[in-house]
């Protein structure tokens, strides 16, 4: 008898092993094969993505209209309506003003180029020595000249990509709406239909915990952002540079994407100052006054205003940004963050799979220790 239930219970044992061994090897074939499925559809899962993200963070605005008694449709709509005048006003004070620096930019280059004159010599230099040596070395090959075909100006690479990003803005809008409008009926119904109230409120809580941490998260950095943005602004309108309020909004912008973001704002900056000022010394405060603003911001106020709730290992930020950069370029690299908020707090919510209990049977990498031998008698 006994035998014969050892028996059940290791064949059951194998069963469920050979199960787990399926749906692991099922799910590192997924997690292979999904990013490069994501960058080839990138027109129809980029906006799709970035609306969600968007819709999860204005969850807290379209409850606050319910909690007053608008219906979820009219809700939904003053939600979008908002998102899109804050996100007009700021591409306006951007685009407008940068047409008049690309405008200029030609003109600028003598200047941009007397400024950078020693550089541009101790550069000259490294090259004819590195050529030199390396002529001694190797033999010149004979290298074939490529025409690449590219657009005569700015308005030909709006008129060919105008029509795609009008069709996606109006597919995003069109998920945000319908998530926002049925946001809480789709909760209801989700939470409701679960077998058990356990479950129920374990999805429930997960539901929230998503939310509150994306929508939290993005609040505070865009409070952040845009009063980084006014300092910096304001610093540049003291010492003379062209249009701040346009810098102001470029470093509020760049600064959604961390490590990268800064450091594109600076050169940015130490390019539009070059363009402006005569003097290379004068040119360097634009971004060195950014420089002081954002270790200020980086290393003293995020990490009060956000707190440990929200700290993510600056590791998995690295690592998402570099993924999500290969996935989607600069678009996939401002959504980074709250997609890796999004996937720890569902993780942390959910459990995490215990794939070392399942490779090694005890959970741990460490060989277990021996049993001592009792010696008879």
């Amino acid at each position: 008898m006994r035998e014969g239930l050892a028996a059940r219970g290791a064949e059951a044992l194998r069963r469920d092993r050979l199960l787990a061994a399926i749906a692991l090897f099922s799910g590192l074939g997924f997690l292979i094969a999904a990013p490069f499925a994501l960058r080839a559809a990138a027109g129809f899962f980029l906006p799709l993505t970035a609306a969600l993200v968007v819709a999860i963070a204005l969850v807290p605005m379209l409850e606050w209209f319910e909690r007053r008694g608008v219906p979820p449709p009219a809700a939904a709509f003053l939600c979008i309506a908002a998102f899109f005048v804050v996100a007009n006003a700021a591409v306006v004070s951007i685009v407008v003003p940068a047409s008049g620096w690309f405008a200029v930019l030609p003109e600028r280059v003598v200047r941009i180029r007397h400024n950078l004159t020693p550089l541009i010599e101790l550069y000259s230099s490294l090259d004819r020595f590195i050529s030199d040596t390396s002529s001694t070395f190797m033999r010149h090959a004979q290298a074939k000249t490529v025409t690449l075909s590219t657009p005569n100006s700015l308005l030909d690479i709006v008129a060919t990509s105008a029509p795609v990003a009008i069709i996606q803005l109006f597919f995003a809008t069109l998920v945000v709406y319908f998530f926002l409008s049925g946001w809480t009926r789709m909760r209801r119904q989700t939470i409701t239909s679960r077998g058990s109230f356990s479950s129920a409120m374990t999805l429930a809580r997960v539901i929230q915990q998503v939310v509150d941490a994306t929508s939290a998260y993005l609040a505070t950095i865009t409070v952040i952002n845009i009063t980084l943005g006014m300092l910096v602004a304001f610093g540049l309108w003291i010492i003379g540079l062209p249009t701040p309020l346009m810098w102001g909004g470029i470093v509020a912008l760049f600064n959604y994407m961390p490590y990268l973001g800064p450091i594109m704002a600076a050169v940015l900056l130490a390019l539009g100052a070059l363009m402006s000022f005569r003097d290379a010394w004068y040119a360097a405060f634009p971004p060195l006054i950014f420089i002081v603003c954002h270790l200020i911001e980086a290393n003293v106020v995020t990490p009060s205003l956000v707190g440990r709730r929200l700290t993510i290992n600056p590791l998995l930020i690295l690592v998402a940004l570099s993924f999500w950069s290969w996935v989607w370029g600069a678009a996939g690299a401002l959504l980074a963050v709250p997609l890796l908020i999004i996937c720890k707090t569902v993780l942390a919510a959910a459990g995490k799979p215990d794939i070392a209990g399942f490779l090694f049977e005890e959970g741990t990498l460490t060989n277990p220790q021996p049993e001592p031998i009792v010696p008879e008698g």
